[in-house]
């Protein structure tokens, strides 16, 4: 039977050690392989969080990133970590959780972020996401280099910033997973 839910949402800064733990387990649930680097890049920005009675259900969160656009860099909220428990899923909590953290980027970033996998995009694109048809590239210690894999993956929100889905876009370097 399905209990009472709440959204939360939080800066890293206010997540305590059990929240932590408990968001770390349910992304380690939710994806296959998901390394140190991926949990990082999930931090430093807002949690969307939904809670179901005690326990944590549902987390994604938006962090700064800056992205290469158009001769500009861009102020993207790259949203990252995305998860639902498998037992709660379709029921709602990813749109919430994206509702909220959506309204975060439309209010404080020039777009919108994100590389999805195959099986959600059409989640995204029904969000009014589009999926980036330009080639990607990133910032890395050895210059800027095509990342030709994460294409087709990569989806933006805008959010004020013009935008021409077939152009070059540029992400700043990170550890792990460029996008």
């Amino acid at each position: 039977m399905e209990g009472m839910t709440k959204l939360e949402l939080l800066h890293t800064s206010a997540l305590d050690a059990p929240t932590l733990i408990a968001a770390r387990s349910l992304l380690d649930g939710a994806f296959d392989g998901l390394d140190e680097h991926d949990w990082n890049h999930a931090l430093g920005g807002m949690h969307a969080l939904v809670w179901e009675d005690d326990g944590l259900i549902g987390h994604a969160s938006v962090v700064q990133r800056s992205l290469l656009h158009g001769g500009r860099a861009l102020r993207a909220g790259y949203v990252e970590a995305v998860a639902v428990r498998g037992d709660r899923r379709s029921s709602g909590h990813a749109t919430t959780m994206m509702n909220a953290l959506e309204t975060i980027i439309r209010d404080a970033y020039d777009l919108g972020a994100l590389s999805a996998s195959e099986a959600a995009g059409d989640f995204y694109a029904h969000r009014n996401w589009h999926r980036w048809k330009g080639r990607l590239h990133a910032l890395t210690p050895q210059g800027t280099v095509r990342t030709e894999d994460d294409e087709g993956s990569v989806h933006v929100l805008p959010a004020g910033a013009p935008l021409d889905l077939t152009a070059d876009l540029v992400a700043d370097f990170r550890d792990g997973d460029l996008w």
